[in-house]
């Protein structure tokens, strides 16, 4: 993990200094940096990219930032250009750039694997900034979200339901979150159905994870999508298609995130968490194709396709926030590969109704998280008619809309008048590209931040 700290004044010691390159030059001019040296260096303005050019006994690292300058995207993509033998300086103009500095710098960097040697920076930043400032909370938020983006990355030989809620526990361990387990037997006696026939093909049981932080204010329910790893069920994946399904936890994983997040921040607002667990595995236990399933909410479910697993268990997960009469209801789930397709692999998808649909809008803007409200068409819930149950999972053969009809399968497990919002991260919860922005290869932890946003705005 990189070091991060905050100074008055640049060391006098030999340093890497961050500068900002912009479509109209260089933001600042304090280094004697001239154009032929730009050229010389092929200095990019292009977000991300990077020129090392000396300057007397310092590096400069000329960043590009394009036509719209992010104070943490350029603190990132200096961390990934600097090399660990110097500290790297980033002067801020206030404590407000220094803020985002500080979390972008930490966010930024790639994330440690415990299976690779020497996979952890060495790197330290210091921030420098005319006034004295305060950067301990923005280090410690990003640290968590560093922590959650190596928990996603673990594989699923090394991460199954009981050892996520173990993680959850440990995650919360000296803060104000109370975690409660339900295993298999408590998940039955709870009629959750979707959770339960999802998981039943595992040796692994599922489980349910239920944080609750109590911060005064408003009350926010987050549910999250954790399958741990998805072949698919019966409705098996192709090989291809199953490299990477270790990441189908990280909606699981955010809300772990998001309401640890809040209570290291204090944040004035009630946080209910809903981790929904489960391995979707074949086996001569699994769920087949055509089964019924009865969900929390005593909504029964035709199962035509057992690879449609993510919005079972969030049934069980809404219905359970339901029932608390929340103010805001918030979903993240890797819900549908169409997403992947409508929105490219950087955009997350947002769906939902009343309230909250507009609180994440603004959050994101905020964040600088990319956000894209989606449509819920009235029309497409005839497809999820059954002649047997209350509703399919699936419409079979039927290829458009596909993250639409998602978000109207989850919208039968919350009340009609509900503040609630749907966030399909599985276009960009994780990035297989290389990094950009706060981002890493790897789990982004993507919306996490909104989310936290959100939850100030009680």
């Amino acid at each position: 993990m990189i070091k991060v700290a905050s100074a008055t004044s640049s060391p006098t010691t030999p340093h890497q200094i961050a500068i900002p390159l912009s479509d109209s030059g260089l933001l600042t001019s304090e280094h004697g940096i001239t154009q032929q040296l730009l050229d010389l260096h092929k200095a990019d303005k292009k977000p991300g990219t990077a020129a090392r050019i000396l300057v007397g006994q310092n590096v400069a690292l000329v960043i590009g930032v394009g036509s719209i300058y992010k104070p943490s995207d350029f603190a990132a993509a200096a961390v990934r250009a600097a090399s660990d033998k110097a500290p790297l300086v980033l002067v801020a103009k206030d404590a407000q750039e220094a803020k985002a500095f500080a979390e972008g710098s930490v966010l930024g960097q790639k994330t440690p694997s415990q299976f690779k040697k020497d996979s952890a920076s060495n790197l330290e930043v210091l921030i420098v900034c005319p006034e004295q400032v305060d950067i301990a909370l923005e280090i410690k938020v990003a640290e968590t979200i560093v922590a959650i983006r190596e928990l996603i990355n673990l594989p699923a030989n090394e991460l199954w339901p009981d050892k996520l809620a173990q993680e959850a526990k440990a995650f919360a361990k000296g803060l104000p979150i109370e975690v409660e387990i339900w295993d298999e037997k408590k998940l039955e006696k709870e009629r959750c159905g979707g959770i339960l026939g999802v998981g039943k093909g595992s040796v692994r049981p599922p489980r349910l994870v239920k944080l609750t932080y109590r911060g005064g204010g408003k009350h926010f329910a987050l549910v999250g999508k954790g399958i741990t790893f998805d072949t698919g069920g019966l409705s098996l994946k192709p090989a291809e298609s199953m490299v990477g399904m270790k990441y189908d936890m990280a909606g699981a994983a955010s809300v772990l995130g998001a309401v640890v997040a809040a209570a290291q921040l204090g944040v004035k607002a009630d946080i209910t968490g809903f981790m929904c667990l489960a391995e979707n595995m074949p086996s001569g236990e699994a769920t087949r194709p055509g089964d019924v399933l009865t969900l929390r909410n005593g909504k029964t479910v035709e199962v035509l396709n057992t690879d449609a697993e993510g919005r079972l268990v969030l049934g069980d997960g809404l219905a359970l926030a339901s029932e608390l009469s929340p103010d805001h209801i918030i979903d993240i789930a890797t819900l549908t590969g169409a997403a992947t397709i409508a929105l490219g692999h950087r955009y997350a998808g947002l769906m939902g109704s009343g309230a909250a649909v507009e609180l994440a809008k603004q959050a994101a803007e905020k964040t600088g998280e990319l956000l894209w409200h989606m449509p819920m068409p009235s029309e497409l819930r005839e497809l999820l008619n059954s002649e047997l149950a209350d509703m399919t999972n699936v419409k079979i053969g039927n290829r458009a809309g596909g993250m639409l009809i998602g978000g109207i399968f989850l919208s039968e497990f919350v009340p009609k008048d509900a503040s609630w919002a749907h966030l399909d991260i599985a276009s960009s919860g994780n990035n297989d590209f290389a990094p950009y922005s706060v981002y890493p290869s790897g789990a982004t932890g993507v919306m996490i931040r909104t989310v936290i946003e959100m939850t100030k705005h009680s």
